[in-house]
Formats: C-alpha cells, structure tokens, sequence
C-alpha cells in the first residue's frame, strides 16, 4: 500500500506547502528553454510553477494518484509538463538530461539517501542545478515527525530518517563530491488554519502518512486517543499565531547544489 495515496494530497499540499513552489523556482533561476525535472512531485508545487516560468517540465512520483491531480490542476491553469510515475531511488531518465532537478519536501522521504543523492546528481546535466527545500531536525518539523515516530512500526533496515535532509553535514557528504558548489540557506515558512483544533484534522483527513497510522489504530482505541491528545497538545504548543487562528512556523534548508562543468 502506497500511503502516499491515502486521503487527500492536493488539498493538504494546497493548505500547507503550495506556496513554496515560486520559492525554489526562483532560487534555481528556472528560465524559458530549460529542462527541468522535480522528483517527488506530489501534485505539482513546483513544477506547475517551474512550466509557467516557460521550462519544460517532467513531474516524477511514485504515487500516480497524485501525478492525476496535479496534471488536472496544470491543465486548469493552462500550463503543460510531462508526469512520470518514477522512484527518485532508480529514474527511469537518460544521464545528463535535465538542466535543473528539484525537489519539495519530497525526495527527502526516500529510504536511501545516498541512492537519491547519486540518481539526482547523475540525471542533472554537467554545470546544472539540482535544488531542494527539506525540513530540518531542529525546527518544528523535527517535533512534528518526532512525537508521531513513538506510534509508528519500526523502519525498514537501512532506511534513513528524511531529517537528516535538512542536516549541513548530511548534505556535504552527499552532494559535495559533485565538484560544484553547494550553497545552504535556512529559512521559514508558517502553516495557517482557522484553528489548531482545525490544522489536526486537516492532517488526519488528508495527509496519507497520518492517515494510514490512524487506520492502524482502528482496534486500539486507547493509543488513538492518546495519539490524538498528543497531536493537539503539539498544535496548542506550537501555534505563533496571535489573532485567534493558528499558524506554525517550519524551519526549512534551501539546498542549490551546482554540479560540476565537463573539463
């Protein structure tokens, strides 16, 4: 079962991470002419935006439910890219094809780091630009997915905790080899809803990881109902908002690697 594809991705991307898709474009200079590829595409935050800023486009995920929404919301809007059901582990893309890889909280949740780092690297044109928002482990994303780690199954063997995305060190190991340049900038963004009671069940009902555990909880009453007192305890803890509503402020590691020119 692909969680992923659980509850409802695009409205729960629409109501948190969407905004952050000009972000990336801009920092990665996505221009006409290029070719750009996001990995772990989700419904496309970046990648509408990177084909309305005239490149073109191919969306990758795993998850094809969610490559349909988003091609449906391209077309609305009138932009045109490709959607490539692909695992960023193994790219079903030639050496050297793209101008630009990016990615938005989405590789980051591959099991294999060193894999992902060496697949984006290795589709990414000599000279390109691979860039990346990730979450970093000492933000509130860190107390997000840590207070949920204590109620789910044990990874698999080897899998890695996508926080170490937004580690410095982490990074260098896996990018620096490149011969390029790598530069990385912390930065925020807030969450918002209409209340923390409110951002809980946005998550509960659409975001397919929170989904999945609560079903798993189905027969366990007692540890759902404890999970769902810890979840708001989090959201009252962590809302900066002061007019009545809830915002949550997400550290976050922008990511430009430059891969290194052919001699």
């Amino acid at each position: 079962m692909n969680i992923w594809a659980l509850g409802d991705y695009h409205r729960f991307a629409k109501a948190t991470v969407w905004d952050l898709g000009p972000l990336l474009v801009d920092a990665c200079r996505i221009e006409r002419g290029q070719r750009v590829l996001d990995v772990g595409a989700g419904s496309g935050n970046v990648a509408i935006r990177a084909a309305q800023a005239g490149a073109d486009v191919v969306a990758s995920d795993l998850t094809a439910e969610n490559l349909e929404v988003g091609a449906a919301e391209a077309q609305a809007l009138g932009a045109t890219l490709d959607w490539v059901v692909a695992d960023v582990q193994d790219l079903p893309f030639e050496t050297g094809s793209f101008d630009v890889v990016t990615s938005c909280f989405g590789a980051m949740f591959a099991p294999d780091h060193g894999a992902t780092a060496r697949e984006m690297l290795r589709v990414c044109r000599p000279g390109g630009t691979i860039g990346m928002l990730n979450f970093t482990p000492d933000g509130l994303g860190g107390r997000f997915f840590g207070m949920f780690a204590r109620y789910l199954p044990a990874p698999p063997p080897g899998a890695q905790s996508p926080l170490l995305w937004g580690d410095q060190e982490h990074l260098t190991r896996l990018f620096g080899g490149a011969g390029g340049s790598l530069r990385m900038t912390l930065g925020t963004y807030v969450e918002r809803a209409s209340s923390p009671r409110a951002y809980c069940e946005l998550f509960r009902t659409t975001f397919g990881p929170l989904v999945s555990l609560y079903a798993a909880l189905a027969d366990r009453p007692r540890e759902r109902a404890r999970l769902d007192r810890d979840f708001e305890d989090f959201a009252e803890s962590a809302n900066s908002a002061t007019d009545g509503t809830a915002g949550f402020e997400y550290e976050y590691l922008l990511v430009i690697a430059q891969k290194a020119r052919e001699p």
